[in-house]
């Protein structure tokens, strides 16, 4: 299997199950019981890694929520509970999540090890929500560890596709209207961003470098890890939806 074949195989079921523990109910309960509705505890679990910041630094890094929505979520949100603290309490939700739906899943300790193989190849720059999350520690106990991974890997996606969309001259919030047009009002836009067929060619421009930047990664893998990271992730994703 070459690089591109893994990605292609494996990127659609990590991208949903890195974001699934998101708005688990387990997640939003303990949103709650730190004074967080839902939307601010994403906002600002998954943001805190960069701090204490101004917004624009989260909507840079989030990429496809307007300004003023970003702007209202976490200042509100950073008033109850730190930035930090509130990263601290999602990846702790994300490993509890793992260890609830991972826990059968056999080979992890294999995946894991590819997993980690992974981050460790990939460079930091432009990449600021997942070099932040790449130092958030690791769940000693594979199933906790290996679902905090899928959801690294997810960021490592994520903000290479967003490095790639600016780079194509497609602006973001345009590329979140086209591909998820459901969620417009959530992200803040209202009216939804136009778009027509010529966005389509940067779409796909954007997806193309997406792949560029990280075909060399997947590369470093060993055949056996390749097949080891492919079938971890078919597995966990079946586990997950079961």
């Amino acid at each position: 299997m070459t690089p591109q074949e893994l990605m292609d195989a494996t990127a659609p079921k990590v991208g949903a199950l890195g974001g699934s523990f998101y708005f688990a109910p387990a997640t939003l309960a303990v949103g709650k019981e730190h004074g967080l509705d839902g939307m601010r505890f994403y906002i600002l679990g998954r943001g805190g890694v960069l701090g204490d910041v101004a917004p624009a630094v989260v909507t840079s890094a989030f990429g496809y929520f307007h300004p003023a929505a970003i702007a209202k979520l976490w200042d509100s949100a950073k008033e109850i509970v730190a930035p930090r603290t509130a990263a601290d309490l999602y990846n702790e939700c994300c490993a509890d999540f793992g260890r609830q739906k991972l826990a059968d899943v056999d080979g992890l300790a294999e995946f894991c090890d590819a997993a980690e193989t992974l981050v460790a190849a990939c460079p930091l720059g432009a990449l600021s929500l997942y070099a932040g999350w790449t130092a958030q520690p690791l769940a000693d106990d594979l199933p906790a560890r290996a679902m905090q991974l899928i959801a690294l890997l997810r960021e490592q996606r994520g903000s290479a596709h967003l490095a790639a969309i600016v780079a194509s001259g497609l602006r973001p919030e345009v590329a979140h209207a086209m591909k998820r047009p459901d969620m417009v009002s959530t992200f803040g836009w209202d009216p939804a961003p136009a778009f027509d067929d010529s966005h389509s060619a940067l779409a796909s421009r954007a997806e193309a470098l997406t792949d560029d930047a990280l075909r060399d990664i997947f590369g470093v893998l060993s055949d056996a890890q390749a097949a080891a990271y492919l079938a971890g992730v078919d597995a966990a994703a079946a586990a997950a939806a079961a």
